[in-house]
């Protein structure tokens, strides 16, 4: 089988592109260059796809004795990941650029070029699992619970799904990964993980987008539409956010407040309890199924959901209704903001995903 292994520059990637070699696979390693800025360079263990990366993923190629190029797919990722990420905000949502990345380049742009060159598969270093379930394929939590990576994957279809490599998905655990990489003589074996977001490799999210959106004063109200405080932009706010309100007029119970919603349109930031936080049920109409759907989506099915990577799932009945994928919980979720992805499961197995779109809360306002 012809296979394309995405090639991140760290020591997941660099060893499922070398079980792809030993499993007898054609290999070709491709690195993205998702930004043409000449001085990106890693700062730590912050951000990825760098330049620095690049050059571990070629380090790791010429060790396998493969294949690579590097593909610029930095105006895709411009389009459809960045500018995304900003215009979520702008409309008052938090949205997860890594899911984009995976929907929109990592299993989109690079599936479609591979299979238009010939290629049959996509190998990446996530940590989940394929089976061939009674329905067809399906897309499995990882036997690693700590870095499993369904919850990211979850945007991916049926179609993207029967192209795609996981050959991490059965190792226990990363410790193992690392040592693999040792025996095999792959210089990033012990190379920090990344984190944080791959464009704002300084972390600092709200000074980027207070360059991309830009400052504009509004109110901050309670839920009964009182003025609180002030601020100086709205997208600098999430949902369940306690720190940084700086409120002139204390809550008449003494207790803290947090961010309840971010209203674009009036350029408010309503903020409340932190029982108020409590989500009821929720809603999003993009949504998509990892596999076979369930047989019949317009009645009400159990499932658990997941609205975080690292959350816990908990249990909840979901259907298709009015264009939308509707999720009640059965015990309120805590601080679920509108842009999130809400991912569902039947046991390990995925079953779909939705952008969320609006939620309601357990708490009703007062009137």
């Amino acid at each position: 089988m012809r296979v394309l292994a995405a090639m991140s520059g760290g020591v997941d990637s660099a060893v499922a592109a070398a079980r792809a070699v030993e499993a007898g696979h054609e290999v070709v390693g491709v690195h993205l260059a998702l930004s043409r800025a000449g001085g990106t360079l890693r700062a730590g263990s912050r951000g990825c796809c760098t330049i620095e990366d690049s050059l571990d993923a070629r380090r790791v190629s010429d060790r396998l004795g493969i294949p690579f190029y590097v593909w610029d797919f930095s105006e895709r990722f411009r389009d459809d990941v960045i500018a995304d990420f900003v215009d979520e905000y702008r409309a008052g949502r938090t949205p997860n650029p890594c899911m984009r990345c995976n929907e929109k380049i990592k299993f989109a742009a690079l599936l479609e070029r591979g299979i238009e060159l010939g290629f049959d598969a996509v190998c990446t270093g996530h940590y989940a699992t394929l089976v061939d379930g009674e329905r067809g394929l399906e897309l499995h939590r990882s036997s690693e619970e700590a870095k499993d990576q369904s919850y990211v994957l979850g945007v991916l279809t049926t179609e993207q799904l029967a192209h795609c490599m996981f050959p991490l998905g059965e190792t226990p655990s990363k410790q193992l990964v690392r040592a693999e990489a040792e025996r095999r003589g792959l210089a990033v074996a012990q190379k920090p993980d990344s984190y944080d977001i791959c464009f704002i490799p300084d972390g600092d999210t709200k000074g980027w987008l207070a360059e991309k959106v830009g400052e504009e004063h509004g109110d901050i109200v309670d839920r009964a539409g009182s003025v609180v405080g002030s601020h100086d932009g709205a997208h600098s706010f999430t949902v369940g956010q306690r720190r940084g309100l700086k409120l002139g007029v204390p809550a008449s119970d003494g207790k803290p407040r947090f961010v309840l919603e971010v209203k674009p349109v009036s350029n408010q930031v309503v903020v409340g309890p932190k029982e108020a936080l409590a989500v009821a049920s929720l809603a999003g109409g993009r949504y998509t199924w990892a596999g076979a759907e369930p047989e019949q989506p317009d009645e009400p099915f159990a499932c658990d959901v997941q609205v975080r990577a690292h959350a816990d799932p908990v249990p909840a009945v979901a259907r298709i209704a009015g264009g939308e994928m509707i999720v009640d919980v059965e015990d309120p979720l805590t601080g679920v903001a509108p842009g999130q992805t809400a991912v569902l499961y039947d046991g390990t197995r995925v079953i779909g995903q939705c952008t969320i779109d609006r939620t309601v809360s357990a708490v009703p306002a007062p009137v």
